[in-house]
């Protein structure tokens, strides 16, 4: 039986919500979700982890479903240093022991530069795709038409029409999102009902829009996190346990990511699945099996 409501513990910035699922006493794991998804995407693989005796933690992050900031004056941002502090002030405050932490989308971005960051609290990783740590500079240079053309949504929200878009009509763009991103996974109106109530919370839009403008440097970041963001900006290796995970079908990570691997320099693999952007919704079975390595190595 999974969590149906979820429960709250206060981070520095925020009082964030999450679900817990699996005994107390068990191996500790943090599923991240990406945008614009939440904690459902990883319904699946959590029920198939605690079969396996873990303890599974499945936050809303920032700007998603019961997740709310403590102060109206903290910045809205979305950046990834913000989200990766996010993420360890949670494990800590939950006095998770070393926990194995997944991610994808931002939830993988989160969960990478956690690991660059405080590779000691951490007991590994699962990442799609790939090494997810945003390289700012490499932002500032197109990746090519045909990646531009599928980025469309990171272009539109760097305007106040694209903001607008968000915020009117936020239900439909990410629909679309999802059937751009995992062309040949077919999910009905109740799956997607479900993940999209958690895109009604009132912080949603200013950090969705936050996320992509620093991201292409066109918004300033919250100044707390200015140190951190210069040490990611190196590219720094991951050390921790990682598995690596591509999907063949996503239109946003054309011809995978294995040449990724010299930047993890402990223990690497990297695994390759037929499926699209969202492969904890569409192969769970794959993303927990990789959980269940990273353990096991562990171990």
């Amino acid at each position: 039986m999974q969590t149906a409501f979820p429960r709250f513990v206060d981070t520095e910035f925020l009082r964030l919500a999450y679900l817990e699922d699996g005994p107390p006493g068990g191996w500790p794991v943090v599923l991240v979700h990406g945008f614009p998804y939440d904690v459902h995407a990883y319904d699946a693989v959590t029920a198939r982890l605690v079969a396996q005796g873990s303890r599974v933690i499945r936050p809303y992050v920032r700007g998603f479903g019961p997740t709310r900031f403590l102060s109206d004056d903290t910045p809205r941002s979305g950046q990834q240093a913000a989200r990766a502090v996010d993420l360890i002030q949670l494990t800590r405050a939950l006095r998770l022991e070393r926990p194995v932490i997944g991610g994808f989308d931002w939830g993988g971005n989160a969960a990478c530069a956690a690991a660059v960051l405080w590779p000691e609290e951490l007991g590994g990783l699962v990442s799609y795709a790939g090494y997810d740590v945003i390289d700012s500079a490499a932002q500032r240079l197109s990746p090519g038409p045909s990646l531009e053309h599928v980025c469309w949504y990171q272009h539109l929200f760097q305007t106040a029409r694209g903001e607008h878009c968000l915020a009117e009509h936020r239900a439909e763009l990410c629909r679309m999102l999802w059937r751009q991103w995992s062309p040949h996974w077919s999910f009905d109106d109740a799956t997607y009902a479900r993940s999209a109530a958690s895109f009604e919370n009132p912080d949603f839009v200013r950090v969705v829009i936050h996320a992509y403008r620093f991201m292409f440097g066109r918004a300033d970041g919250d100044p707390r996190f200015d140190a951190l963001e210069a040490t990611l900006a190196g590219s720094p290796p991951i050390a921790v346990p990682t598995v690596t995970i591509d999907g063949t079908a996503d239109p946003l990570k054309p011809g995978g990511t294995a040449h990724h691997a010299r930047w993890f320099s402990g223990r690497h693999e990297h695994r390759v699945v037929e499926a699209g952007h969202n492969v904890p919704q569409e192969r769970p079975e794959v993303f927990a099996e990789a959980v269940e390595a990273v353990q096991a190595w562990r171990a």
